[in-house]
């Protein structure tokens, strides 16, 4: 089993950033990747980014291509999302994941955390 707990959503203007944080714990495999999804009101569910425990491989969501970056710090066991150049249409509840890379990717990964609200508006 793994255990994820996000943290650092908040209210930010639109061109601001935050970073999200996940921490995980339990079974924690290299073989695992970490991945984040966001929901907005009323939209299905969206792949944003995911990185490989080891953080050798990254994959991103176009739309965030070139302003989020995703990392991992192996000795905290967290891993981050650093969100630059923020759009109102960013607004959603963003989720870290965790399993296989290609099963994060592909939307289902086994282990999620709780969530967390981030907001773009001025």
């Amino acid at each position: 089993q793994v255990q994820l707990v996000e943290s650092g959503g908040g209210l930010v203007q639109p061109g601001g950033s935050l970073r999200l944080s996940c921490a995980a714990s339990g079974r924690t495999f290299s073989s695992h990747a970490m991945g984040w999804f966001r929901q907005a009101p009323g939209k299905e569910r969206e792949f944003v980014a995911a990185i490989r425990w080891s953080g050798s491989s990254t994959v991103y969501a176009d739309s965030v291509k070139g302003r989020f970056t995703i990392s991992i710090d192996i000795t905290k066991n967290t891993g981050y999302l650093q969100m630059n150049s923020l759009k109102p249409e960013d607004t959603a509840v963003y989720s870290c994941a965790a399993d296989a890379l290609g099963t994060v990717v592909g939307g289902h990964p086994r282990y999620w955390g709780q969530g967390t609200q981030v907001t773009v508006s001025s």
